[in-house]
């Protein structure tokens, strides 16, 4: 997740939702977008709400290296009620509760689920204790407006990483109370 300090995550990429859309862009090195592609290789599945998902597939969908190849290859699915298969770009919509979905699909083996942006599922899926692990990169700018990441509900979050890079950026990894990895 890409956060301003006062906690705004909406359209980091500058991909119109905002005024001050693409605030993060100037955050993005070699660096974060090594350890990006390295998450990326980690996952078997990539996660998003229906307008992440658009705006990642209208963004990203053409792009080519390293990062852009793990993308278009990993199998995505996407929470709408809009939507219907078939999708583009590796895509398939979630049947039924989304919420239900993630949790029989962390039951079974294999690597971690990745989610971009989409902010109203990861509010639910952190409501359901199915998020092991939070990275937060904290940008070092306010932006005053924009939706924040936790609502009005609180979670407890255990800080097991943090991470400053060369542009000013502090990657937190955050795993929940209960969880000792």
């Amino acid at each position: 997740m890409l956060m301003s300090l006062d906690g705004v995550v909406q359209d980091p990429g500058g991909f119109g939702e905002t005024e001050h859309g693409g605030w993060a862009l100037a955050g993005f090195t070699e660096e974060s977008r090594q350890r990006a592609t390295e998450q990326l290789e980690r996952a078997d599945y990539f996660l998003l709400g229906r307008t992440t998902f658009e705006l990642l597939h209208g963004a990203w969908s053409a792009n080519t290296g390293p990062y852009a190849e793990r993308m278009h290859a990993l199998p995505k699915l996407v929470a709408s009620t809009t939507l219907r298969d078939p999708l583009p770009w590796n895509a398939r919509v979630i049947e039924g509760d989304p919420v239900a979905a993630i949790a029989a699909l962390r039951q079974q083996d294999g690597g971690d689920i990745v989610t971009y942006g989409s902010v109203s599922l990861v509010r639910e899926l952190l409501a359901h204790g199915l998020v092991d692990v939070l990275e937060i990169a904290l940008y070092p700018l306010v932006l005053g407006t924009g939706k924040h990441l936790f609502g009005d509900t609180g979670h407890a979050l255990r800080l097991v990483d943090a991470n400053r890079e060369s542009s000013g950026v502090i990657t937190l990894t955050y795993r929940r109370p209960d969880d000792q990895q």
